[in-house]
């Protein structure tokens, strides 16, 4: 959605001989009747990125408060660091950072505040919280906010502040739970530069998106997760070499016949067609580009207006669908009193 061919996604390290970061093995985790993880496999290589990517209800954020501790698995085995999470809660926790869906801060305190505060609470002295704190505001484009109270901050400004919050201790690993949910394009980048830099030091981070074009950007592995599970992990190139060939776009003008449209682009590819009804547009793979000639002059011979018309590449968007058979939903308000899986 907002590519930037600038700002590539952060390439993944050689593979070491070092244990995983982060692993996962069978994990299994139910609220009553609702299976929220069933059997999730998960590997973090030291000083990468991986990306969780699936919509609500996939279970990512259960995976991530059983990963930092918060839950206990049902089921299966997790380590963090080389430490399990259920025997060995407390070393996790002393190597670990975690940005929620929802900021940890308070919201009287100032944002130096906030940030002393949790440095203190993470056992350094007064006299360095206050400096890693001032470091923290600066890099993170605070410094001018640092004596306002949370309360009077943007939703931006907020998260970057929630964001500097779970590093003020140095993790060696960092997660992250769709930091950017509900952010505007301009708040989403600054954000995605700030973890670029964060990898760059070194950090291992599990990130968790609902947005395809965020694990395209940042990821240098993802892994795809429905129902509770890791239906497929790669690169962002492997995980789109699943779909083979372009794909025709065709977006159909106001006041045309969007259906007869789609009869038509499916007769001509010979394969079903992804229909969007608000944004008018159809989607459907071709093996190449033939057949596009005849579809667009029956659609010119059936009145059918066309706005747009194509050929692209595939999009994890598109990797997700063929892998799930249904698209990632868009992210959306929560419910209130409903939690998240």
């Amino acid at each position: 959605m907002f590519s930037d061919a600038t700002n590539p996604p952060v390439e993944t390290k050689p593979v070491s001989l070092t244990p995983p970061a982060i692993e996962a093995a069978g994990v299994s985790k139910r609220f009553g009747a609702v299976e929220a993880l069933a059997g999730l496999d998960l590997s973090v290589e030291r000083g990468t990125i991986l990306g969780v990517l699936g919509p609500n209800g996939a279970g990512k954020t259960t995976a991530v408060r059983i990963l930092t501790t918060l839950l206990q698995p049902d089921s299966g085995q997790a380590r963090v660091a080389g430490f399990d999470v259920v025997r060995q809660a407390s070393e996790v926790r002393r190597r670990i950072g975690l940005t929620g869906q929802s900021t940890a801060l308070d919201d009287y305190l100032t944002g130096r505040q906030n940030l002393v505060m949790v440095g203190e609470l993470s056992r350094l002295s007064h006299r360095d919280a206050a400096g890693r704190a001032d470091t923290l505001l600066e890099r993170f484009d605070l410094a001018d906010a640092a004596q306002r109270t949370v309360k009077t901050y943007s939703g931006g400004m907020r998260r970057r502040l929630d964001l500097a919050a779970s590093i003020v201790a140095r993790p060696e690993i960092l997660f992250l739970d769709e930091p950017t949910t509900g952010l505007d394009p301009r708040s989403r980048n600054v954000m995605w530069e700030i973890i670029r830099g964060l990898v760059a030091d070194g950090c291992t981070i599990l990130l968790t998106t609902q947005y395809l074009d965020e694990a395209d950007q940042l990821a240098g592995r993802i892994a795809v997760v429905d129902h509770g599970q890791a239906i497929a992990e790669g690169t962002p190139l492997e995980l789109k070499a699943q779909i083979h060939g372009d794909r025709l776009h065709v977006t159909v003008a106001a006041g045309s016949d969007l259906g007869l449209a789609a009869r038509i682009v499916e007769a001509g590819t010979g394969a079903s067609a992804t229909v969007d009804a608000e944004e008018r547009q159809i989607d459907a793979p071709v093996t190449s580009a033939e057949p596009l000639a005849a579809i667009l002059r029956e659609l010119d011979a059936r009145g059918v207006r066309v706005t747009d018309f194509g050929l692209r590449q595939p999009s994890l968007d598109d990797v997700f669908l063929t892998l799930t058979g249904h698209a990632a939903e868009l992210s959306a308000p929560q419910t209130a009193g409903r939690a998240n899986v």
